[in-house]
């Protein structure tokens, strides 16, 4: 690993995931020089724990957040309304594995689904066949299964009584991917070991992750410096009002300074919004960047929600990939079943101790006691959807609590959208109509879970007062700024956005790094 001086002018990323981590091993592979910043500490496949609460405790980020809004997370979960990682390699190393595309119609929702009230709905500033070669890129990368000649994963028990079910209710679209585990080996991975636990952090290096992957090669580069424990708290900007320096503090709270001709900010759309916000001046008064005042507007998580059948016989669910099985019928605009946009459903397991913390928060007694009876006879699966970007869904800076640097932390405010309330409601309905067609006794709605997926809020327009960044990821007021992570996303799509994150960031390095090597950055 090469060392920057700090006061070197270097392309400076923040944020280690899906964004992070791709721009930092595309640029470094340009022969681009960058220092990588990331909050979280190093963690390697070796230190994972076993057991979903060490796991969630090792790995999450757990600074302190606050949540504003009817949605059911500000009743169960105040202090958590989403769940990423804060360590190298973000929350790719705690990802599912789906790696569905976004369809053609969710880059123009504002064309497609039309007026939708109370939504801030915007056509995206590029095309799926814009972002088509990207994905292949993003697909070979990760390894895709079902794509570019990768083989399938095998199906688990959940999988088969998932699929079964799609067969009889109708359905076309099922498969056991595309995923990011390896069927075979690949790209110098093992193939799956159907262990069932490497959503909370594979130690066998099957699952892609930019851990497994992007960081070691960036590193073999000898272009990247690499700094963990490294939280930033700002960015500063020049007379001209271009970036030109990122503060952070380090493990033992002293606050460093790297200067820089690029910043990239791919924190999750919660941080990247908050450290935007951070950083207002007599120049940015509402935050670097925020002059459209969209800076924390429009954030998304995708409409969610998980159904628990019982059966009369074992099931075993954990068993095998956890989330290696995804229904694509609904995923449609089809405004004739009450809403607008679509959903997938996806196989997905919990642990014990997480379904007992997750399925019915705060429940107990007979009824809930009999859905922990039935663990060993039960299926399940998980409904991801598109939910609708509002104003009024945004990440602000709290005006009573404070982190440990004693920064104002980020409040989350979410209402559902009319229309994700009627999507999640005629999900469920199929969902348990698809396990009733293979024999289930009784099925389990749960509410939605802490965000895994977190979008929106410094969003992709054609005009600066619409959004936050250009087509690039450019910030529409300062030129040498980016965001790099589901930030950028102008509207949600359907699919998981691992995928999109991960061909978005590569197209962004080549542009880039096209830039600085015309001299125009």
């Amino acid at each position: 690993m090469t060392t920057i001086a700090h006061d070197e002018k270097a392309v400076v990323i923040v944020g280690s995931g899906a964004g992070g981590g791709t721009l930092a091993y595309e640029l470094t592979k340009a022969g681009i020089p960058c220092v990588l910043l990331e909050a979280g500490p190093f963690l390697k496949n070796e230190d994972y724990k076993n057991d979903e609460w060490e796991a969630f405790r090792q790995m999450a980020w757990l600074d302190p957040r606050t949540t504003t809004g009817s949605w059911r997370i500000a009743k169960d979960f105040p202090d958590l309304p989403a769940w990423i990682v804060k360590a190298v390699g973000g929350t790719t190393t705690h990802w599912s594995g789906a790696t569905p595309r976004f369809h053609e119609h969710e880059f123009k929702a504002r064309s497609t689904y039309g007026e939708v009230e109370g939504a801030a709905l915007l056509d995206w500033p590029l095309t799926l066949s814009e972002l088509a070669p990207y994905y292949d890129q993003a697909e070979i990368a990760i390894g895709s299964t079902h794509r570019h000649g990768r083989p399938a994963l095998p199906a688990n028990n959940n999988y088969k009584v998932f699929a079964n079910g799609a067969e009889r209710v109708g359905y076309k679209l099922y498969a056991t991917g595309p995923y990011g585990t390896n069927a075979e080996p690949y790209d110098g991975r093992p193939a799956s070991i159907q262990d069932g636990f490497n959503f909370q952090g594979d130690k066998n290096k099957l699952k892609w992750s930019i851990l497994v992957r992007e960081i070691p090669r960036a590193l073999e580069t000898g272009l990247l410096d690499l700094r963990p424990d490294a939280h930033v708290v700002r960015i500063t900007h020049d007379a001209s009002g271009e970036a030109d320096a990122v503060l952070y503090v380090d493990a033992e709270g002293n606050l460093h300074r790297q200067a820089a001709k690029v910043v990239c900010v791919a924190g999750n759309s919660i941080e990247t919004a908050r450290l935007l916000l951070l950083s207002d001046s007599g120049r940015f008064p509402t935050g670097l960047a925020n002059g459209s005042d969209q800076v924390g507007r429009n954030y998304m998580r995708h409409l969610t929600g998980s159904v628990y059948a019982r059966f009369d016989k074992p099931v075993r669910m954990y068993r095998g990939e956890t989330m290696a099985g995804i229904i694509a019928d609904e995923a449609v605009h089809d405004p004739s079943r009450g809403f607008v946009a679509g959903y997938y459903m996806e196989t997905i397991s919990l642990g014990v101790p997480f379904l007992a913390a997750f399925a019915d928060p705060g429940a107990w007694g007979p009824d809930f006691a009999e859905l922990m009876d039935a663990y060993a006879n039960t299926a399940g699966m998980w409904i991801v959807g598109e939910d609708m970007p509002q104003a009024t869904n945004r990440v602000t800076l709290s005006d009573k609590v404070r982190d440990q640097w004693g920064l104002p932390v980020p409040n989350v405010h979410f209402d559902d959208h009319p229309n994700d309330v009627a999507m999640r409601e005629y999900a469920y309905e199929h969902a348990e109509k698809l396990y009733g067609a293979v024999g289930a006794i009784a099925c389990h709605r749960t509410p939605p879970y802490p965000s895994t997926h977190n979008l929106g809020t410094c969003r992709m327009s054609e005009r600066a007062e619409d959004g936050v960044v250009d087509r690039w990821g450019r910030a529409h007021e300062v030129r040498n700024l980016f965001v790099s992570d589901g930030s950028v996303m102008t509207t949600s799509a359907a699919a998981n956005p691992t995928l999109t994150i991960v061909a978005l960031a590569i197209r962004q390095a080549e542009y880039i790094a096209r830039e600085i090597k015309r001299g125009d950055l």
